[in-house]
């Protein structure tokens, strides 16, 4: 079972669809820091446009809870995000791996980070790229 913030948090996130999206504005705070590997973010309203165009093709995302903690302001979920873009993959279901920090101020999130792997989430579901990041990657290990 989820801490309650937690839950909040994850409840939002698999609420929000292409023909659905909800402002953030009860659960983030209106100076929110909003951090992941595609971009940095600042402000409730520009994390709005961005979560609206992010999810505007999706066919689907939803989050599985892995495991989560909190002490005082300071929250960590990992998830699992099962996704499916029809111009990801032809439309094929992909889960991804990853991990929110949080921090509150208050009731609301001041500051959210996101960690996954953008190979993992796209360059690998392109022939091409995925092709050649697999590659790199054996090389790597291979040292």
């Amino acid at each position: 079972m989820l801490e309650p913030r937690l839950q909040a948090f994850l409840d939002y996130f698999n609420q929000i669809s292409g023909q659905h999206t909800i402002a953030p504005t009860a659960l983030y705070h209106k100076d929110v820091c909003f951090i992941d590997p595609v971009q940095q973010i600042q402000g409730a309203t520009a994390l709005q446009v961005y979560l609206n165009h992010g999810y505007q093709r999706l066919n689907y995302a939803r989050f599985a809870p892995v495991s989560g903690s909190c002490t005082g302001d300071v929250g960590f979920l990992s998830w699992v995000m099962t996704y499916s873009h029809p111009a990801i993959a032809k439309g094929k279901e992909i889960s991804v791996k990853g991990c929110s920090e949080l921090r509150w101020q208050g009731e609301q999130i001041i500051y959210h980070r996101d960690y996954y792997d953008m190979t993992e989430m796209v360059y690998q579901q392109i022939p091409v790229l995925g092709w050649l990041t697999s590659q790199v990657k054996r090389k790597m290990a291979a040292g």
